[in-house]
C-alpha cells in the first residue's frame, strides 16, 4: 500500500523501554507501508533516547532525513510529580515506584493537545490518526478534540493483553472463593490462580492506586477507533478471539514487531543490522560474546535474562548459580544486583557461590548483552526469561524454547499462554517471592534442553514451528501473497483512510 495518499500520524507510547521500542517499530512498518508522516511524542528524555536508536537504524534514520519519522519532546517535570530528577522512564525507578510513574503520566494529555493543534493548523487539517498506548486512554480525548480518530496499540501479545484488560477491569478475584477463578471474556475452561497475579493486582479493590489508574486508562481505551496488537493471528488464536469480543471493536494483529533482520537469516548466516534494544552500558562487546558462542555446541547454551528492569531476590539468585553449576549446562547470564540493592550499583561477589565466575562454566554479563544476537546464534538451546512480550517473541521467532520466570505486569499471563497454548515454555517459579531450589533449576534446565527426546524435545519442536509462523506472518511470497501481519497493516490503513474519507464527506461545505 506504498502509493496510499498522504496523511499525518501522530504517536503518544508510555515512558517504558518495553513501549517505546515497539512504538519506534511500529513507526518503521507504517513508514514502509504509507506516504504518512509520523510524530513520536514524549517526554525529552525518551526522544534522545529514540533519536539514538533510529540513528543505529538505517531504514530509520533515511526516512528521518526526509521528515517522515519526526520526534517530537513534550514538556515534562518529574519532580512536580514526586519523582526523582529527570526521571521520565520506568528504568529508571523500582517496581513500587512505577504507579507514581504511570500517574504522572497522564500530565503528557495538555502538551499532546497542543501537538495536535499546531499539526492541525499547519497543515489545515488534523492528524488521520493518533497511536497511544494502551496506557494512556486519555488520548481519545485528544482525537475527539480534533475530530480524528484514536487507535490504541498494546506493546504486549492479544491473550496477555486481553487477560490483564479483564483482571483490571473486573478483579474477579475479589469476588472469587476459590484460589482458582474464571476470566471475564475467556471462555469457562480458561481460569487463573490468585499466585498468577502479581501482589498489587491481588491487594487491588477498585480504590488503590493502581485500579485509580489502569481502570479509567483502559476504560478510555476501550472507545477507540480499533487496537493495534504486536502479534500474528496464526501464533494467538484464543487470545485474538478474546480481545476481539472483548474490546468489541476492530483488533489488527501487525506483528510481532522484530528487526526484519531476525526474520530473513538462516540457520547457517548471521543476521546483520538487528539494533539494540537498551541505552544501558554494554557489559560484553558483541565480537567476545559471538566468539565464545561460536565454542559451543549447537542448542547446548541457556540464555538467562530477566529484562530491562527486573531482577530477583538474594536467596533465588544464589539457588539459580547452584543449579546451573549442578546442570552442567554451558550459560550466559545478564545479572545485576538482586533486589533490595541498587540496580545500577556493584555487583558483590558475594550473591554467589564462592568462586562461581572463576570456574568459568558460563558468561556473566553485567549491564547490556546483545540478546538479539544471541538468540539467533545456532548455539542457544533455551531462554529463561521473564517472559516479556517482546523477549519471548523474539526467542521464539528463532525457535527458541522458554523457561518461564515471570516477574511483573502481564508476563504471568503470557507463561501461562506459552505453556498451555503453545507449549514452548515450563515455569520455573514466579516473581521475587517464589521459591526456587538448585534441584530444580538443574532438573528444569535438563528437561527443556534435551531437545532430542522427550519433554524438551516437543518443546522445540513446538517453538520452531512458532518461529515458522510468525516468519510468514511477516513476508510476501513472491510478491503476490502476503503474510496475515502484512494483511492486517494493509486492512488498518484502509480503515484509517476510509474513516478519514466519511468525515470529510460529514465536514460543513466551505461555500
Amino acid at each position: 500500500m506504498g502509493g496510499c495518499s498522504e496523511g499525518h500520524i501522530v504517536m503518544l507510547p508510555f515512558m517504558a523501554q518495553g513501549h517505546l521500542i515497539p512504538f519506534l517499530a511500529l513507526a518503521r512498518r507504517i513508514h514502509q507501508a504509507t506516504a504518512f508522516t509520523i510524530t513520536i511524542a514524549n517526554t525529552s528524555l525518551n526522544i534522545a533516547y529514540l533519536s539514538s536508536s533510529i540513528a543505529k537504524d538505517p531504514t530509520l534514520s533515511s526516512a528521518q532525513s526526509h521528515h517522515r519519522i519526526r520526534l517530537v519532546p513534550l514538556p515534562f517535570n518529574s519532580l512536580v510529580h514526586g519523582l526523582p530528577p529527570n526521571t521520565e522512564n520506568s528504568e529508571a525507578l523500582p517496581f513500587h515506584k512505577i504507579i507514581n510513574l504511570c500517574r504522572a503520566s497522564a500530565a503528557l494529555e495538555a502538551p499532546s493537545m497542543e501537538l495536535v493543534a499546531d499539526i492541525t493548523a499547519k497543515e489545515g487539517r488534523p492528524p488521520i490518526c493518533i497511536i497511544s498506548d494502551v496506557f494512556h486512554g486519555w488520548a481519545n480525548r485528544v482525537a475527539e478534540r480534533f475530530q480524528t480518530v484514536n487507535v490504541t496499540f498494546t506493546t504486549g501479545g492479544a491473550y496477555g493483553t486481553a487477560t490483564y484488560v479483564s483482571v483490571w477491569q473486573n478483579l474477579p478475584h475479589r469476588s472469587a472463593e476459590a484460589d482458582e477463578f474464571q476470566i471475564p471474556g475467556f471462555p469457562d475452561s480458561t481460569r487463573l490462580r490468585r499466585s498468577q497475579l502479581h501482589q498489587f493486582v491481588r491487594e487491588a479493590d477498585g480504590n488503590d492506586l493502581w485500579s485509580q489508574f489502569f481502570q479509567p486508562q483502559i476504560g478510555l481505551s476501550l472507545r477507540s477507533f480499533g487496537w493495534l496488537v504486536s502479534t500474528a493471528e496464526e501464533i494467538e488464536p484464543l487470545g485474538m478471539e478474546v480481545l476481539r469480543k472483548y474490546t468489541k471493536l476492530p483488533v489488527w494483529p501487525v506483528g510481532p514487531l522484530l528487526p526484519p533482520a531476525m526474520l530473513n537469516h538462516s540457520s547457517s548466516s548471521r543476521p546483520k543490522n538487528l539494533g539494540r534494544h537498551s541505552g544501558r552500558e554494554s557489559g560484553i562487546s558483541l565480537q567476545e560474546c559471538l566468539e565464545w558462542l561460536d565454542l559451543r555446541p549447537e542448542s547446548s547454551v541457556l540464555y538467562i535474562s530477566f529484562g530491562s528492569q527486573n531482577t530477583i531476590n538474594p536467596t533465588q539468585m544464589m539457588e539459580l548459580a547452584k543449579g546451573l553449576e549442578d546442570s552442567g549446562r554451558p550459560f550466559i547470564w545478564v545479572i545485576r544486583p538482586p533486589f533490595g540493592f541498587n540496580p545500577e550499583g556493584e555487583f558483590r561477589s558475594e550473591w554467589l557461590p564462592e568462586g562461581f565466575e572463576e570456574r568459568r562454566q558460563g558468561l556473566l554479563v553485567r549491564g547490556w548483552a546483545p540478546q538479539l544476537d544471541i538468540l539467533c546464534h545456532k548455539s542457544t538451546g533455551a531462554f529463561l526469561s521473564h517472559c516479556g512480550w517482546n523477549s519471548a517473541m523474539e526467542s521464539l521467532s528463532q525457535g527458541v524454547p522458554i523457561i518461564g520466570w515471570p516477574l511483573a505486569a502481564e508476563q504471568t499471563f503470557n507463561s501461562k499462554m506459552m505453556v498451555e497454548e503453545m507449549g514452548v515454555c515450563i515455569e520455573l517459579t514466579r516473581g521475587m517471592q517464589g521459591t526456587v531450589t538448585r534441584e530444580e533449576v538443574k532438573r528444569i534446565t535438563e528437561l527443556v534442553m534435551d531437545n532430542k527426546e522427550g519433554k524438551g524435545e516437543e518443546m522445540k519442536r513446538k517453538a520452531t514451528k512458532i518461529g515458522e509462523l510468525i516468519k510468514a506472518a511477516l513476508t510476501e511470497d513472491g510478491g503476490h501473497q502476503k503474510g496475515s501481519s502484512l494483511q492486517a497493516m494493509d486492512d488498518f490503513i484502509s480503515a484509517l483512510l476510509s474513516a478519514q474519507t466519511q468525515r470529510q464527506k460529514q465536514l460543513p461545505s466551505s461555500n
